[in-house]
C-alpha cells in the first residue's frame, strides 16, 4: 500500500516508517522538521519537508500523492504549553487534521486513517486502569484536541466513508525521542544525565504514567492496517510508574547515583494515569511485550552510542 505518514522524521513516526517499509510498502513522509530530524527518514520513503498547518501544501501533497493510508503523527503534544497557548495547540492538532482530511475526500484513495490519540491525556482523573467505555475528560487542551480530532474523523467516517482507527497512546518512550520539551520523561531525564545534569521532577515525583515502549506502538500501527475496526483503541501495558521511579531506573540503568531534586508541579497534570489493551488485545491481537526496565535498559544504551 502507499502510506502517507505526518511526523515521519519525528520520534514515533520515524519507527513506524521503518516498519511499514520493512513489510513492504511504499512511503511518503511529510513533517517540517520542527522536532524531527531529517536522519531519522528512511532512506527508502519519499521525504517532503512541509507544515500541515499550510492548508494549500499538504492538501495539494495528497491529491498529488494520492495515499492509501494516512498515518497522522505530526501533532502539538506539549500539554504544558497547550494550558497557555489553546489556540497554537488547537491550529495544529484540529485545524491540520481539517486540512488533511478536506484533501482526504477528494482524493477518493484514501481506504483508512490511523491517527496517533493519547489515552494518558483524555480520560482524566478517574479510577485506573482507563478503558474505551469510560467517558472522556481531558483536562488539558491537548486532550480536547485529540478528542476532537477522534470526533472529526468519525464524522468524515459516517459522511464520506473513510474509515479511521484512533490509537490512543500511553507514554511512549524509546529510542530517538525528542528529550528538548516537556514530554519524554524517560529522554529528558536520560539525557541531562550524560550531560551530567540533574533534572528536576515536577511535585513530589509520586504522579504515576503507564509507559508503553515505542517497538509495542509500532506493532499496534502494523496490526491497525489490516483491521476492518473503526473506532479508538488504548495502547498501554496497565502498569503505573511513578516520576521516582522513572528517575531511579533511568539512573540505574545509566550507571549513576544522583540525588533526586524537586520542583513545582505542571498546571494541567493529571495525578495518574494508566491504560487498559483489553480491547486491543480482542481487535488487533495487541499485547505489549517490552516491560519498563527492559526499556529503559535499551533506551541507555542508545543514548550511550549517541553520545
Amino acid at each position: 500500500m502507499k502510506i502517507l505518514v505526518t511526523g515521519g522524521a519525528g520520534f514515533i513516526a520515524s519507527h513506524i516508517t521503518d516498519a511499514f517499509i520493512e513489510a513492504g510498502h511504499e512511503v511518503v513522509v511529510v513533517d517540517n522538521l520542527s522536532t524531527g530530524k531529517e536522519q531519522y527518514v528512511n532512506a527508502q520513503a519519499k521525504f517532503v519537508k512541509a507544515d500541515i498547518t499550510d492548508k494549500e501544501t499538504i492538501q495539494r501533497i495528497i491529491m498529488d500523492e494520492k495515499p492509501e493510508v494516512l498515518d497522522l503523527h505530526a501533532a502539538h503534544i506539549q500539554v504544558g504549553y497547550s494550558v497557555v497557548n489553546p489556540q497554537f495547540d488547537a491550529e495544529n492538532n484540529i485545524i491540520a487534521l481539517l486540512n488533511i482530511m478536506e484533501a482526504a475526500k477528494e482524493v477518493k484513495t484514501v481506504r483508512k486513517v490511523i491517527f496517533a490519540a493519547t489515552g494518558g491525556a483524555m480520560y482524566g482523573n478517574k479510577q485506573t486502569p482507563f478503558d474505551e467505555t469510560m467517558k472522556e475528560q481531558p483536562l488539558s487542551p491537548y486532550g480536547i484536541s485529540k478528542r476532537a480530532g477522534e470526533l472529526y474523523l468519525n464524522y468524515y467516517y459516517e459522511l464520506y466513508g473513510i474509515p479511521f482507527v484512533s490509537l490512543r497512546y500511553s507514554n511512549v518512550y524509546g529510542p530517538r525521542q525528542n528529550a528538548h520539551g516537556e514530554s519524554g520523561v524517560v529522554a529528558i531525564f536520560a539525557e541531562m544525565l550524560m550531560q551530567g545534569k540533574v533534572p528536576v521532577i515536577n511535585g513530589d515525583g509520586s504522579h504515576t504514567r503507564d509507559y508503553v515502549y515505542v517497538e509495542d506502538v509500532v506493532k499496534a500501527n502494523l496490526l491497525a492496517l489490516n483491521t476492518e475496526f473503526v473506532g479508538e483503541l488504548n495502547i498501554g501495558t496497565e502498569t503505573e510508574v511513578s516520576t521516582n521511579e522513572v528517575f531511579e531506573v533511568v539512573t540505574r540503568e545509566l550507571g549513576l547515583s544522583v540525588e533526586k531534586q524537586y520542583g513545582a508541579p505542571r498546571p494541567g497534570e493529571q495525578v495518574t494515569s494508566s491504560l487498559s489493551y483489553a480491547k486491543a488485545k480482542e481487535i488487533l491481537g495487541w499485547v505489549p511485550s517490552v516491560g519498563f526496565e527492559e526499556g529503559v535498559r535499551r533506551v541507555a544504551e542508545w543514548y550511550k552510542g549517541e553520545k
